[in-house]
C-alpha cells in the first residue's frame, strides 16, 4: 500500500499540460491550490494526503473486479490509482463533457485500457441493477442536485457484498470552510445545498448499508460501506 500511494502522490507533482486549475486545487500542487486548501478547507500537506489516501484506501491493491467510479470529473485522483489496477474493469462516468475528456486525455497519456467513459446522470445511472463490486465517489454528493436518487442509485448498481466508498463536503466540521461554501461555492454553482452533517450522513448510510464507517479529516466526510 505505501508503494501505490507514493506512486500515485508522483503523479500529482507531474499533471504536465493536462493539469487544470481544479486538479492542482485538488492536488494542492500548485501555489494556488496550496492557498485554497489551507485558507478554504483548513488543509497543510499532512491533512491533505490523509483524506485523498483514506478515501481512496478501501480499494484493495490487486484489485480485479467492477469498479464504478462516478463522477469521474479530471480523473486526477483516480487514473494514478487505476494505472495499479491493470485486471480491473473500470467505469468512470460524468456528467460533464468537459470535466471527462480530461480524464480521457490523463487515460489515454497512461495508456490505461482498461477504463471506459460514460457520459450519464448519477440521479439515472444507465447499468443495470447489482453490476459494480465498488462503487466510488469522491467530492461529487456536495453538487449533485439530487441527492436522494444519487444514493439511490449508487446503492442499486452495487452487488450485494460490495463497497461503496468516497468523500464529500460536509457541513458543521469546520466553521471556516461552511463560511466559504455558503459565501462562494454555492452562489458560484460548484456545491448544492443542502449537505449532509457527519451524523445525518451516518443516519442515511445506516438505512442502506449493512457495514458504516464515516470519518471526517476538517470538513471532507470520508465514508466506507458493505452493501
Amino acid at each position: 500500500m505505501k508503494n501505490r500511494k507514493k506512486a500515485i502522490q508522483d503523479s500529482y507533482r507531474q499533471l504536465g499540460d493536462i493539469g487544470t486549475v481544479y486538479d492542482g486545487i485538488i492536488t494542492r500542487s500548485t501555489l494556488i491550490g496550496k492557498i485554497i486548501d489551507s485558507t478554504v478547507w483548513g488543509l497543510d500537506k499532512t491533512l491533505a494526503e490523509k483524506w485523498i489516501n483514506d478515501a481512496l484506501d478501501p480499494i484493495p491493491e490487486q484489485f480485479s473486479g467492477r469498479l464504478l467510479e462516478v463522477p469521474v470529473g479530471t480523473g486526477v485522483l483516480t487514473m494514478p490509482l487505476y494505472a495499479s489496477l491493470p485486471d480491473a474493469d473500470i467505469t468512470c462516468l460524468d456528467y460533464s463533457a468537459d470535466m471527462m475528456r480530461n480524464a480521457q486525455k490523463r487515460a489515454e497519456a497512461m495508456k490505461l485500457s482498461n477504463i471506459t467513459f460514460v457520459q450519464g446522470d448519477v440521479g439515472a445511472l444507465p447499468f443495470e441493477d447489482e453490476q459494480f463490486d465498488i462503487v466510488l465517489s469522491l467530492n461529487g454528493f456536495h453538487a449533485f442536485p439530487d441527492k436522494d436518487a444519487a444514493f439511490r442509485e449508487t446503492h442499486r448498481v452495487l452487488k450485494k457484498g460490495g463497497t461503496f466508498c468516497g468523500c464529500f463536503y460536509l457541513s458543521e466540521e469546520f466553521k471556516r470552510t461552511d463560511f466559504f461554501v455558503e459565501k462562494l461555492y454555492v452562489p458560484k454553482g460548484f456545491f448544492t445545498p443542502p449537505f449532509e452533517t457527519k451524523a445525518s450522513l451516518e443516519e442515511r448510510l445506516k438505512k442502506q448499508y449493512s457495514e458504516v464507517q464515516v470519518q471526517t479529516v476538517r470538513s471532507e466526510g470520508i465514508f466506507c460501506c458493505r452493501k
